[in-house]
């Protein structure tokens, strides 16, 4: 099922509150993205429709094994091409903010292309 950036980027999110809290709540996306909660509850609904992510009762949202998969792919590009950026120059701030914009229009092709000859020893 293809997912759109808006949804990526939730997905990227979930993945890294998960990493520095116990528990993932709407609330925290919000306050993490700056974007209002009803957003978020509406976001959240399409994600847990598509089955990339599960609610609890309690409301703390976890990532499934495909919401997994898309977090880390995009996870990965972003940690990559904010580095890269950053080496290349690009104040870190640019480079984070330009590097969210890439990671999710780059195919997956290139993307793969680009890490390859990035790694590679000159």
């Amino acid at each position: 099922m293809q997912i759109n950036p808006s949804g990526e980027n939730y997905l990227e999110t979930i993945l890294i509150l998960s990493k520095k809290l116990p528990v993932v709540r709407s609330v925290d996306i919000a306050t993490e993205l700056d974007f209002k909660k009803p957003s978020v509850s509406v976001a959240m609904k399409k994600l847990r429709t598509s089955g990339h992510i599960i609610v609890s009762p309690e409301g703390y949202i976890q990532l499934t094994e495909s919401g997994k998969k898309i977090a880390n792919q995009i996870y990965e590009r972003h940690l990559l091409f904010s580095s890269w950026l950053e080496r290349l120059g690009v104040d870190p701030k640019v480079a984070a903010q330009d590097a969210c914009r890439i990671e999710h229009v780059i195919s997956s092709e290139s993307f793969e292309a680009i890490k390859k000859h990035i790694k590679k020893p000159y």
